[in-house]
């Protein structure tokens, strides 16, 4: 069997070493728990930036009290009104998502890698978002019942329509028992288009910028300050074409439905991408951008440097046995 083609780079360039290729098995392992490792790190900003995504949901500027107003008024409100505990709700939720997406889509990616399409043109940008599109839709329920969870506070606090779920199993089994099996996807058309401008992008800028800094030589070739100042250039992008969708997806996943499953507030993502710019204007799209950065950069520093160390020891621990 041919080996691997190295996941986040093609032919490296003078002065650079190609790093060294896992499995897509290994990878898959390695990505889900990077990211899960991330997400502990950066899920009060999650819960902060839901909050500030669902605040005015299609109602027009001014029309609403704002109880959310920014990252570190928003931090406090949410620590007043739920605990500091608070910060972490969807927690379970959201390290299931990040364990089941991110493991399929590096595996899926790496594969992509393995057979060559990495070294096409535009390949990376191609295996990036067909890798986050397969990810996202097998992650689909588990983040539906995160962005539920983290919707829900006190009465005084509430925005967006408030589920009242109690667990992770609660609401899967909630949701299963009213809509069906197909409930537990509900909202996936947005899901699919968010992971995949984020996923596209994000690997291919990481790969991208982590190639540029090694050129630049600043750094020691093996240093993890490679793959943060990469992650730390991939996260700009990343915040700025995913936001619209982030905002679309957790509508979507978060508005109330019908006795027949369909959604009271939204037909799908067109939809929603229409009413919110028609009803709040366009900049609607990206409410909460200021948190919501701070949330995808760390945690895409975070995913990605994580990911880059682990593979290093997963390919000397390699190098040991042989």
């Amino acid at each position: 069997m041919a080996q691997p083609v190295p996941l986040i780079q093609a032919q490296p360039g003078p002065g650079m070493e190609a790093v060294e290729p896992v499995p897509p098995a290994v990878d898959l392992v390695l990505g889900a728990s990077a990211c899960c490792l991330a997400c502990v790190f950066t899920n009060p900003l999650e819960v902060v930036k839901t909050r500030l995504q669902l605040q005015g949901e299609l109602q027009a500027r001014g029309t609403y009290p704002r109880l959310y107003r920014g990252l570190v008024a928003s931090v406090a409100a949410v620590a007043r009104a739920d605990g500091l505990w608070g910060l972490q709700k969807g927690l379970a939720a959201g390290l299931l998502y990040q364990g089941l997406m991110n493991g399929v889509r590096f595996y899926c990616y790496s594969l992509a890698c393995q057979a060559g399409l990495s070294q096409h043109p535009g390949g990376t940008v191609v295996a990036g978002a067909v890798a986050g599109a397969l990810g996202a839709f097998v992650g689909s329920p588990a983040y539906l019942v995160k962005t539920q969870l983290q919707a829900q506070t006190v009465t005084a606090m509430a925005v967006g329509h408030q589920h009242q779920h109690q667990s992770v199993l609660g609401a899967l089994e909630t949701i299963w028992r009213r809509q069906g099996l197909l409930g537990l996807w509900r909202g996936v058309g947005g899901a699919v288009p968010r992971v995949m401008v984020g996923s596209a992008t994000q690997l291919s800028t990481f790969a991208s910028a982590k190639a540029w800094v090694q050129e630049q030589q600043w750094l020691p070739e093996e240093s993890w300050l490679v793959a943060l100042a990469g992650g730390m250039i991939s996260s700009v992008a990343v915040a700025v074409v995913m936001t619209p969708f982030d905002v679309v997806s957790t509508r979507l996943y978060n508005q109330p439905v019908d006795g027949a499953g369909r959604g009271q507030l939204y037909g799908g993502l067109a939809d929603c991408l229409v009413k919110t710019c028609q009803q709040e204007g366009p900049s609607a799209l990206y409410k909460g951008l200021g948190p919501a950065y701070l949330r995808l950069g760390p945690h895409t520093i975070l995913s990605m440097l994580f990911w880059d160390e682990l593979r290093k020891l997963a390919s000397r621990a390699r190098h040991s046995d042989t």
